[in-house]
């Protein structure tokens, strides 16, 4: 089952923030995460995006997709 224009839009929202997710801690341990309050709301942000169009994706584009893996 191919995606409508919304799910596909939900769907890049979400890599676009968990691709920001990657590039904000990639390169931060532990210490240097907790100690930057600026990046903990800028990461605390993106989940919430991801959060917010995973929310929004059709019941029957996450009917078909259960349990599929990503390449």
């Amino acid at each position: 089952m191919q995606p409508d224009d919304r799910d596909a839009a939900y769907l890049w929202d979400m890599l676009q923030a968990a691709k920001e997710v990657e590039e904000m801690v990639g390169n931060c341990d532990l210490a240097a995460f907790l100690d930057n309050r600026v990046l903990l709301r800028a990461l605390e942000r993106s989940i919430e995006i991801i959060g917010e169009a995973a929310r929004r994706v059709s019941s029957n584009y996450q009917e078909a997709h259960v349990g599929q893996q990503l390449p």
